[in-house]
């Protein structure tokens, strides 16, 4: 069984960023992703919002960030973690493939948005279908856009986009909203704010792009609206439950850490999106890798 100092589980920028850290501080990291490296940003056309980066595209970034965590001598493999076992002073991470000894586990296996499972849904992503209206919502300035959801998130990147598109239509199924009443009030307010309740999508129409989506109502009625862009907020699924025994995990299924990234299991850390907390952003990914790993160098030299 090979032994490393640190296992990070997820390659995207919380993993691959903990995994530089780790690699700089002279410690063997191995880093194991089930997917493709990147983690969602791969699939961001354009990031603006990053500092130092007027304009990059999440594969590049994704792709910079990967190079150089390699060329620091982490080892990357592509195999699905089954669970991790814990010895106490030593971690048994177990893959469909191998096992692995280690000190430390950095958990950075992220989270996914809830899919609306539509045909299409996947094909369109980065071409009208997105989960993050912070993320690019600038790309519909003028547009016409439809916000799918109706807790604080969905009310929010409504919110966000009215002040960018020419018409926004928030689409929920049921006749009240989850989130807050103020929201909603500050949203009634807006004229071109447009609620579309009892419903559900139904259909997404593309060629290259999206062109329209089709809505059913309670009744079974459809409608076709227009739309450039189409925002999915009726949430987010981490993929921690069961990975290891006795983890402390809150109501939705995100690991509970504090911003010092330890989680309740001795040597075992967590970044990134799959950590309970407010903010899930490009930039917190990559300061949670920072934190993570500088935590967990800490923890391994304490022990030597």
């Amino acid at each position: 069984m090979k032994q490393y100092d640190i296992v990070i589980v997820g390659a995207g920028p919380a993993g691959l960023t903990a995994a530089i850290y780790a690699c700089r501080a002279a410690k063997k990291v191995l880093v194991l992703e089930v997917k493709s490296y990147g983690g969602q940003i791969i699939n961001t056309p354009d990031v603006e919002n990053y500092p130092a980066f007027d304009h990059i595209s999440g594969f590049d970034f994704a792709t910079k960030l990967y190079e150089q965590a390699e060329n620091l001598g982490a080892e990357i493999e592509f195999e699905r973690v089954k669970n991790i076992e814990d010895r106490g002073n030593e971690k048994i991470v177990k893959t469909d493939e191998n096992n692995y000894a280690c000190t430390a586990v950095i958990l950075a296996n992220g989270s996914e948005n809830r899919r609306l499972g539509l045909d299409n849904e996947e094909a369109l992503v980065g071409r009208g279908v997105s989960y993050c209206a912070t993320c690019d919502g600038a790309f519909y300035k003028g547009k016409k856009v439809a916000v799918n959801g109706g807790g604080n998130t969905a009310l929010e990147d409504a919110l966000y986009l009215s002040n960018l598109a020419d018409m926004v239509y928030l689409i929920h199924r049921r006749d009240e909203f989850r989130g807050q009443e103020a929201t909603v009030k500050q949203l009634k307010e807006k004229q071109n704010v447009k609620f579309i309740l009892n419903s559900k999508i139904s259909k997404l129409n593309a060629g290259k792009k999206l062109e329209s989506i089709e809505v059913k109502d309670k009744n079974g009625k459809v409608e076709k609206i227009e739309v450039d862009g189409l925002f999915v907020a009726i949430g987010r699924r981490p993929e921690n439950e069961g990975l290891i025994k006795l983890l402390k995990l809150d109501d939705a299924g995100y690991v509970v850490a504090g911003e010092d990234c330890h989680t309740n299991i001795l040597g075992v850390f967590v970044a990134g999106d799959s950590r309970a907390k407010e903010v899930r952003q490009l930039v917190t990914a990559t300061s949670d890798g920072a934190i993570a790993a500088e935590e967990a160098i800490k923890y391994i030299n304490e022990r030597k």
